[in-house]
């Protein structure tokens, strides 16, 4: 996988255009002064979390046995699922007081920042990669530039939101959905494909 192709599949699954009506709904009690600090606050909680998975995820998923065709075919279910909410979105507007007068690490940094969506992908994208530090670094670099562009977004969030309107945003998120659609089939695809592979390379396959 490409650090292009990364980047891409780690932001669509972060979806902070998706997020920008929950941040907002969150942070609705909070003074307008103190948002932005609790936005790159709860921004680098999950990256931290999203590194340390990039880091330590992979051991853990070997210990217990777990093949890159089986992540990947996994991740691709998981994937798509999130794509069919992006595209057909349930309302997922917090009821008032629901997240208290400030929210922290639940449910800004995690899951909307780093759900189980984008943990899987960022697996993905490592166990996808050529092994060593060489394979992480890019994986690394497509999660930071994924996150960046995504912290831009969600610090602009209001701006954002009163300048594209309700019915920009819905469209761009169902787009991005339809993109995440593909991207998923092709992943299922690819990881049936090794599957395949694998029991034909194994002795009396």
């Amino acid at each position: 996988m490409t650090y292009t192709a990364a980047f891409i599949l780690l932001f669509l699954v972060m979806d902070p255009i998706g997020n920008i009506p929950l941040f907002a709904a969150a942070l609705s009690a909070v003074p307008a002064w103190k948002r932005p600090r609790i936005v790159i606050r709860e921004l680098v909680i999950a990256l931290g979390v999203l590194v340390t998975f990039l880091f330590l995820g992979s051991a853990a998923l070997r210990l217990m046995g777990i093949s890159h065709a089986a992540l990947e075919v996994g991740g691709a279910i998981v994937l798509f699922l999130i794509a069919l909410r992006m595209v057909f979105p349930p309302d997922r507007t917090p009821h008032e007081g629901e997240m208290g007068p400030e929210p922290f690490i639940v449910p800004l940094a995690i899951p909307l920042i780093a759900g189980p969506g984008a943990i899987a992908t960022l697996l993905l994208v490592v166990g996808a990669q050529q092994a060593g530090w060489a394979g992480k670094s890019v994986a690394l670099a497509a999660l930071l530039t994924a996150w960046g562009a995504s912290a831009v977004i969600l610090i602009a969030a209001a701006r954002l939101s009163n300048l594209l309107g309700p019915r920009a945003m819905q469209a761009i998120e169902r787009l991005m959905g339809m993109l995440l659609v593909a991207l998923a089939v092709q992943m299922a695809m690819t990881g049936i494909s090794k599957y395949i592979a694998d029991i034909a390379a194994a002795p009396g396959g």
